[in-house]
């Protein structure tokens, strides 16, 4: 029999319960198009007047909190024999404890815009003099149609149905409201505060950056203070904003979200975050200048000579060296090679296009079912000089010494791998920015090689990450400037922070989000997106340097830190010159996942690799 509550809401399902309250999805019938809401069943041990007109009080503030775009609006609350019912706009989504997991590891990025981002809300919420008691993964609700999210689950509203009046006839609550964990000790003792909030989505925030629950951290043992930081991957100053936040005492904290947000913003433009824990190295400062960039001829500037590669064809270097076929003959008729043709296209310092090419290359497409293929481009072997020269602007010495690298031919993916091929190989989809053709994210590395793995099962095919020495070699395509397009790029080209520049092109947008793949200009391969949208993982441990580095065009994986793996092409989020071909990342673990991060995949047919 379906209930139907003050003949209005029609109940669908139980979302949850416990003693005090019992949460339902439901209908509003009165309504032309029936929409969702939540009602929340309360409890209370009494419904005595007082504790209806304490009901009252505390559903006027729920009102005035829902005006807010990230909280869930108060839609009707009303009494009912005796419950008490509250009715709220219904956001559609998951909550963060499907983002902010045990074991994953999330990027500083995320959690810097994650604290702003609730931090906002909070403020907003304790203008009003309100705790919201019970701030956690769980209580922050990513919105599906636009990614924003809400803060739900006030602490108010789980206190309404434990209410009841005392032997001084004075109304109050009979539990503790939180969450053991992220709740602090003056609010174990029933003393909360403002600054108990900023505890709790300190906590949160721990949780993201070093995957362990509350529980599983440490407190020394002399000052109670939790301990955290060697377990995270984060730059000085948000460090330092995160460790105030969860001071043991609350008059040690931020006094309120407003304090807090403050002190975010006042760290983030101040002194840039160190360089092994963000993913956009800050630029020298005037102190440590780089070396001016030399004037560059473009006519004397030596590029590959690429002829008749497919089908058996071969390869010649600037100076003319036959270097080896191509993948063989027999094992291209395999695979069903079509031919795609493009046009490339080159720019100037100013960021002025002063070429256009037509090119065209082979590729085979990988039915991965579903109606998902896999477009994987030809590439010719060949030799180049792998890392940046002395005079690129902006380069760093982990870029160094320039080597010359021979790369035998294989194929690459013509895009990062997207949201719709993970999901058809993997049967999820882990991405905050949603869509189809965008690339996947939030991917750390064992997961994108356990992706090549299920590949490599489905196709009969050997599929993996690319060595360091390949990307790099399938991104330059032949040049030698800081980038495929020339002595720049611009956000007509790639998708990167575009109110940065890197030579003397204007700025220009900067998008704060991944693009679909294939939305700007390919290199003289075919391959697009080489520069910015996504990070992209190789296979190679982290090496500070070249020196030692292999010649062959293999994968670097002895010698260096087991712990660190590279990435390559920059991504939305950064600057240009760490978009550059020559650039590269590290002080990312293997199970590492960022919203910057994905990658794409290289198939080496008919050879070892």
């Amino acid at each position: 029999m379906v209930t139907t509550l003050v003949g209005r809401y029609e109940v669908t399902e139980t979302l949850g319960g416990g003693g005090f309250a019992i949460t339902y999805l439901a209908r509003d019938i009165m309504q032309p198009s029936k929409p969702l809401c939540v009602v929340k069943q309360l409890r209370p041990n009494q419904t005595h007047p007082r504790v209806i007109d304490f009901f009252n009080k505390e559903a006027a503030i729920l009102e005035k909190l829902g005006k807010h775009l990230q909280i869930p609006q108060l839609l009707a609350h009303f009494q009912e024999e005796d419950n008490l019912y509250i009715v709220q706009e219904y956001i559609q989504g998951h909550d963060l404890s499907q983002e902010i997991s045990p074991g994953k590891r999330l990027s500083e990025d995320y959690v810097s815009k994650l604290l702003k981002d609730i931090l906002e809300v909070l403020s907003f919420v304790h203008k009003y003099g309100v705790i919201h008691r019970d701030i956690k993964p769980q209580n922050l609700m990513r919105r599906q149609e636009d990614g924003r999210i809400f803060l739900i689950d006030f602490g108010a509203v789980k206190e309404l149905g434990s209410l009841m009046l005392n032997s001084r006839g004075e109304i109050a609550s009979s539990v503790v409201i939180g969450t053991p964990g992220f709740m602090p000790t003056e609010q174990g003792l029933g003393k909360p505060c403002l600054a108990s909030d900023v505890y709790a989505l300190g906590m949160t925030a721990i949780q993201a950056l070093t995957g362990l629950q509350p529980f599983e951290l440490e407190e020394n043992p002399q000052t109670g203070e939790v301990i955290w930081l060697e377990q995270a991957q984060v730059s000085q100053n948000l460090a330092e904003v995160i460790s105030k936040m969860v001071r043991r005492h609350y008059s040690l904290r931020y006094s309120s979200a407003t304090d807090a947000l403050q002190g975010l913003i006042s760290q983030a433009q101040s002194i840039p975050p160190i360089p092994s824990t963000q993913l956009n190295p800050p630029i020298p400062s005037s102190s440590q200048p780089t070396k001016p960039k030399s004037p560059i001829n473009f006519s004397r500037r030596k590029t590959l000579q690429i002829l008749g590669f497919a089908g058996g064809g071969f390869l010649l270097t600037a100076g003319g060296k036959t270097l080896f076929d191509s993948v063989s003959k027999s094992n291209l008729e395999t695979l069903n090679l079509e031919t795609f043709d493009f046009e490339t296209v080159t720019v100037n310092a100013s960021g002025n296009i002063i070429n256009r090419q037509s090119g065209s290359a082979k590729y085979f497409a990988e039915d991965l079912g579903n109606g998902v293929t896999l477009e994987m481009a030809e590439i010719p072997g060949g030799e180049f000089l792998m890392g940046s020269p002395a005079d690129e602007k902006e380069r760093r010495d982990r870029e160094s010494p320039q080597h010359q690298v021979t790369v035998k031919p294989f194929f690459m993916g013509k895009f990062a791998v997207t949201q719709a091929q993970y999901q058809t190989i993997m049967g999820l989809n882990p991405s905050h920015f949603e869509g189809e053709k965008r690339p996947v994210e939030q991917v750390s590395w064992n997961e994108a090689t356990e992706f090549c793995q299920k590949l490599t099962e489905k196709t009969g095919r050997k599929y993996r990450l690319p060595s360091e020495a390949e990307w790099e070699y399938a991104c330059r395509a032949g040049t030698t400037t800081p980038f495929h397009f020339g002595e720049t790029i611009t956000t007509d080209l790639a998708n990167y922070a575009g109110t940065k520049t890197y030579a003397n092109e204007p700025k220009g947008k900067y998008r704060e989000q991944t693009t679909e793949v294939g939305n700007f200009p390919p290199n003289a391969f075919g391959l697009c997106d080489m520069h910015g949208n996504v990070w992209e993982w190789c296979q190679d441990t982290w090496h500070g340097n070249y020196n030692g580095a292999p010649n062959d065009g293999s994968a670097w994986v002895k010698n260096g830190d087991d712990s660190l793996m590279v990435l390559r092409g920059g991504s939305w989020y950064v600057s240009p010159n760490n978009c550059r071909s020559a650039s590269r990342y590290s002080d990312t673990a293997r199970d590492y996942i960022s919203l910057l991060i994905g990658f794409r995949v290289v198939c080496a047919v008919g050879r070892d690799f």
